[in-house]
């Protein structure tokens, strides 16, 4: 159990956030009068005050919303919590959604002391069910009544896709099949044959927004810019070679030309990355290799199963 220490706001983007007594939670928006809200993941930030305090203790001097932060909360430690935790206050619910955020351009509390907390110990959410939040509420970890439902990214891999001049039918291809399949489809990017950028995107979705699944389709031929399994392996922290081997194994009945491909699947914290062919045809044919069997590992992943002696 927590306690609401401030509640921050600002009316238009690049000002500073100011503290209010009291603020209404939409669905629709998040904090109604903030300008970060909107339909995105992000709609409310929420900072532990005993990291703002650790922090002063440092000679900082800071006040809250200096960080960006929506809400201070006192008793949470919500770095350690996991993505999708649901917390209560009254009748708001929010649902986190990333851990941490990249700064592209560093706040005034950085460019002041040469850091800030935020990016590493701040957390986003959702906001679920609406209502009013005031200054000294009551906020507690809501139990799931259902298990919280597979969460996955999506990003095709094409240079004319990237840039207009080709039509990305794979990618929505993917998405179809898991969102028929229950999943819950976090994020779709269509990026270039850059291995840089597929890197950066890879360790952003793992890293914040911990998906339980990640598929990635095209580049993983003999092209020079075939680049995506040097990618994937680069940010993998375990591999996982079964499932490509499985659909590699799969496809060469269907073409002798499935063992050119060069895909490969990983894990990377609590995630699931597995590279995909570049045509529609293929990548349904590989999903139908593995999407009923990964379940399992992503329970696994979770820790929701124990025992795999059975």
């Amino acid at each position: 159990m927590g306690k609401i220490m401030a509640i921050c706001i600002s009316p238009q983007r690049g000002t500073q956030k100011e503290p209010v007594q009291q603020a209404q939670f939409t669905p629709e928006w998040g904090i109604v009068g903030d300008a970060h809200g909107g339909n995105w993941h992000r709609q409310v930030s929420l900072l532990g005050l005993e990291k703002i305090e650790a922090f002063r203790e440092r000679g900082a001097q800071v006040k809250f919303g200096d960080f960006g932060e929506n809400l201070v909360v006192s008793g949470f430690d919500f770095r350690n919590l996991p993505v999708g935790t649901l917390l209560q206050c009254g009748e708001v619910i929010l649902e986190m959604t990333q851990i941490g955020k990249e700064c592209h351009s560093h706040c005034r509390i950085y460019h002041a002391v040469g850091d800030c907390i935020m990016p590493r110990e701040g957390v986003f959410a959702r906001v679920l069910h609406g209502g009013t939040i005031s200054t000294g509420d009551e906020l507690t970890l809501l139990p799931r009544s259902e298990p919280r439902p597979w969460q996955a990214a999506v990003i095709t891999l094409s240079d004319k896709g990237s840039i207009g001049e080709r039509r990305d039918e794979s990618g929505p291809a993917i998405v179809e099949r898991l969102s028929a399949n229950g999943y819950e489809i976090i994020e779709q990017l269509l990026l270039p044959d850059d291995r840089a950028r597929l890197e950066k995107e890879l360790i952003r979705l793992c890293d914040q927004r911990h998906p339980d699944l990640i598929l990635t389709t095209g580049g993983t031929g003999f092209s020079g810019r075939d680049v995506t399994p040097e990618a994937t392996l680069a940010v993998a922290e375990r591999q996982a070679p079964g499932i490509a081997e499985a659909i590699r194994a799969a496809s060469l009945k269907i073409t002798p030309r499935a063992m050119l491909s060069r895909g490969v699947s990983v894990i990377r914290g609590n995630t699931l990355i597995i590279n995909l062919p570049g045509s529609p045809k293929a990548v349904r044919e590989s999903m139908d290799v593995f999407l009923d069997t990964i379940p399992h590992a992503m329970e696994l992943l979770r820790g929701a199963v124990a025992d795999c002696a059975r």
